[in-house]
């Protein structure tokens, strides 16, 4: 005798799809054109990312330089501790090859990828290996006018020093924001002095194109850790002042009204100039991580911002030869780098520090290597998929975890 057929309701097939990962939802593609279909729906997209959100289903990518070809990749990591977050892959972006872009975001799991010395950028979608390569600026650089040398000056060079990604829930769009400097010089001098101006440029995925804003007074001073934009708004540290009489401030953008603020650091930081203090994202809110510039052990204490009141999380008292956070991972844990420029973790459970099994010694720049985090995301940027020109992938070789 057959067995009845049992068929799940469409509606909760797609609930329960929406709860796996990115990748075996890509292998699924293929089951049925309804499937497939499905899949690309907002409200599917909305669902599994928000079901990463809750699980905190957290990926995170080393960013770091190849020692032999001085090149770029991301090492991405397991993201289970109990797997000592052990390398499981290497990435490396051919469109970036001879440069070294900063990283902005993640939002929506996406992350955008700027070169600060050219007019090159990209956004990136890690799991989806989705890669979209942004148009160049059609923007005019404005002529300089030297009153004290009564004469227009050359344009010697245009940087892209500060950026930040983000969201525009109001209009359903991706944006890219970054500070251009241009410097101008007098060419008919031997040792000519240079003069600055700056522009800001917002781009836009929905209309795929650059447009120039207004400039706020203030200029971003330092990059945040990882991550800058939280909930429709971007955040940089600037400042006011002179060493002593320095003044910290936070320049921050709406991607909503496009319209730049200014807000104070609290007065928690104590004497700013000696303390460090890096922005940053901890557990989708904007948070600070303060530390001092001159010490043999290191303390750390994070601060977290809600509504605008700032209060400590916690604080890690004397950790000897750590010199630089690198940022947060799952339940807490920081990540950090010390003298010998090695990656170490600390476990905010247990207050223990131990080394990962993270061979930095053949980077070039090891100072330089950064964190990443981000939730993994089915939204597509319009993008080039799985096109080796673009995206290189290659499994970690598990003797000596590269």
């Amino acid at each position: 005798m057959q067995r009845p057929r049992f068929e799940l309701p469409e509606a909760l097939v797609m609930e329960i799809l929406s709860k796996l990962p990115v990748k075996s939802l890509t292998r699924f593609n293929c089951v049925c054109k309804y499937w497939c279909s499905s899949f690309q729906t907002p409200h599917f997209i909305s669902n599994n990312y928000h079901n990463n959100l809750e699980n905190n289903h957290l990926n995170l990518l080393l960013s770091r330089c190849d020692g032999n070809t001085f090149q770029l990749y991301f090492s991405q990591l397991s993201n289970e501790k109990y797997q000592n977050y052990k390398v499981k892959q290497n990435i490396h972006l051919p469109f970036f090859k001879n440069d070294s872009p900063s990283v902005y975001g993640a939002c929506h799991g996406l992350l955008c990828l700027l070169d600060p010395s050219k007019d090159k950028a990209a956004i990136w979608n890690p799991s989806t290996r989705e890669f979209k390569i942004l148009p160049p600026s059609s923007i005019q650089r404005p002529p300089y006018f030297s009153p004290f040398e009564e004469t227009y000056l050359t344009l010697y060079d245009v940087s892209f020093n500060d950026a930040a990604f983000g969201f525009d829930s109001k209009t359903d769009d991706y944006k890219v924001i970054r500070f251009v400097t241009l410097t101008f010089v007098n060419s008919e001098e031997q040792y000519p002095h240079p003069h600055f101006m700056y522009q800001v440029e917002l781009y836009s995925l929905r209309s795929n194109s650059w447009k120039e804003i207004p400039c706020p007074d203030y200029k971003p001073t330092e990059t945040p850790l990882g991550n800058n934009y939280v909930d429709g708004i971007c955040y940089w540290k600037t400042g006011t002042g002179a060493y002593l009489d320095f003044r910290g401030l936070i320049l921050s953008f709406d991607m909503g009204n496009e319209k730049f603020s200014i807000l104070p650091i609290p007065e928690f930081v104590g004497s700013f100039p000696e303390y460090h203090v890096d922005l940053l994202v901890f557990n989708g809110s904007l948070g600070a991580i303060v530390y001092p510039r001159e010490r043999i052990d290191t303390s750390f204490d994070l601060w977290v911002t809600n509504e605008g009141v700032w209060t400590k999380q916690f604080n890690i008292k004397s950790i000897s030869g750590v010199v630089h956070p690198l940022g947060f991972g799952k339940n807490g844990d920081l990540f950090l780098r010390d003298t010998n420029d090695e990656v170490l973790l600390f476990d905010a459970s247990t207050q223990e520090l131990k080394e990962l099994e993270i061979n930095t010694y053949l980077d070039h720049f090891r100072f330089d290597i950064s964190l990443h985090a981000y939730l993994e995301s089915l939204v597509h940027i319009n993008g080039i998929q799985e096109i080796e020109k673009h995206v290189i992938c290659q499994p970690a070789r598990d003797a000596s975890n590269e």
